[in-house]
């Protein structure tokens, strides 16, 4: 089968197409044909440690929607022919091993496209502001970079929450492409510079949910932005700074909340353990179409390359897709 492959050195990464062997489900695994794919930001990040060792090669992609092929002795609840989704290493192949117990149906009135687009995203977005965030209807929620994948999953799913969104981007442009979507508060803005334009909308009281797409350079901004037992959720730096001062006075003062969302470190069944309540809550708002997932752009699997620089350079609006070839394997 074609395989994409990504070694990451400490400058630089180099992507390699190869022929590689149909991976073996174990038992709680399922084989799946990838019929779509998508791109993740931080597995590309130099700084995300996502990738392993500097030099070392790596099969890559995160996400994705199939077929099943193949079920594992112990797996309940799926079939073969089934279509699926879910997080997946090694994505970026024509065939996939997907844990059980990450796998989704699929709505029937979702493209393989749309599928592939939900996965891990939608999952972040549902560990930030449901798991972690707790947000409820008619709070107000700050998304620093609300034009990433994860940004327009948050305001999606915190729209359907009967939340308010405020998002920034240095993009008027991708912010007014976001209001059909729901955006209350456009910030035109990529500089440390945004909290009292937070303040003012919220009626001085400032966000009660901050999703830090962005890093260290706005970590101080986000502080001064939240409200009184205000949560930041801190879920990438594209800004590549990784340290920033924290205002003791105001974490004390105001009863601040700050936690990271990162599956690095966790174990399969940490990483398995939402998917219940995901598949309760948030795929019927899918099955719906209440949620419908923002595609920036579809791409044949040939032009990762292409892909990954088209993401790399900021220019896209939700999710970029790959699509597999009609008739492979």
């Amino acid at each position: 089968m074609q395989s994409y492959w990504m070694q990451m050195t400490d400058t630089d990464t180099v992507l390699e197409l190869r022929d590689s062997p149909v991976p073996t489900p174990d038992a709680r695994q399922l084989l799946v044909r990838m019929h779509a794919t998508a791109l993740n930001r931080g597995e590309f990040l130099l700084g995300h440690g996502l990738h392993g060792q500097p030099g070392s090669w790596k099969a890559i992609g995160g996400e994705g929607a199939g077929e099943v092929v193949a079920v594992g002795a112990d797996v309940t609840g799926f079939a073969i022919g089934d279509r699926v989704m879910g997080r997946c290493p090694g994505a970026f192949s024509e065939y996939a091993v997907m844990e059980a117990a990450e796998a989704m149906h699929m709505p029937a009135n979702l493209s393989w496209e749309q599928a592939a687009s939900v996965p891990l995203t939608f999952l972040v977005a549902f560990d930030m502001l449901v798991l972690q965030g707790h947000l409820k209807a008619g709070e107000w929620l700050l998304i620093n970079g609300a034009s990433s994948g994860v940004g327009v999953a948050s305001l999606q799913l915190a729209k359907a929450l009967g939340a308010n969104v405020i998002g920034t981007s240095g993009s008027a442009g991708k912010l007014e492409a976001l209001k059909p979507l729901g955006l209350d508060v456009a910030l035109h803005t990529r500089a440390a510079d945004f909290a009292p334009a937070v303040k003012q909308a919220t009626g001085e009281r400032g966000a009660n949910l901050i999703v830090n797409t962005v890093g260290g350079t706005v970590f101080a901004e986000n502080i001064r932005a939240l409200a009184f037992e205000g949560r930041l959720a801190t879920v990438g730096y594209v800004d590549g700074v990784v340290h920033a001062e924290i205002d003791l006075e105001a974490l004390h003062a105001k009863r601040l909340t700050l936690f990271g969302v990162s599956n690095k470190l966790r174990t399969k069944a940490q990483r398995a353990a939402a998917v219940p309540r995901f598949v309760a809550e948030v795929v019927p708002l899918l099955a719906a179409g209440r949620i419908e997932p923002r595609i920036d752009q579809v791409m044949d699997f040939a032009q990762l390359k292409e892909a990954k620089a088209r993401m790399e350079a900021g220019a896209h609006i939700g999710k970029i897709v790959l699509r597999m070839p009609a008739g492979h394997p």
